[in-house]
């Protein structure tokens, strides 16, 4: 079974790299852009059959290790 884990910044809060970006497309042309955030996907292979017990895991890993729930918030997504 397929996960794939989508971690951004949460509302409201900085994203350095998001306003760097922004400030470069601008700079490059491209006015239309009118803001960009950055964040990461992580794809995650786990065995078994229990598409419930093992979201539930990866929600878990999430809390704990992948993404930092004071800054970020997350989805996750089965794929396959």
């Amino acid at each position: 079974m397929r996960f794939r884990i989508d971690i951004r910044r949460k509302e409201g809060l900085s994203d350095p790299e998001g306003l760097t970006t922004l400030t470069a497309l601008q700079n490059l042309g491209y006015s239309a852009v009118t803001d960009t955030h950055f964040g990461r996907t992580i794809y995650l292979d786990m065995d078994g059959d229990d598409a419930a017990a093992a979201s539930e895991e990866v929600e878990s890993m999430c809390r704990r290790l992948l993404a930092n729930p004071v800054i970020e918030d997350f989805d996750i997504e089965v794929v396959g």
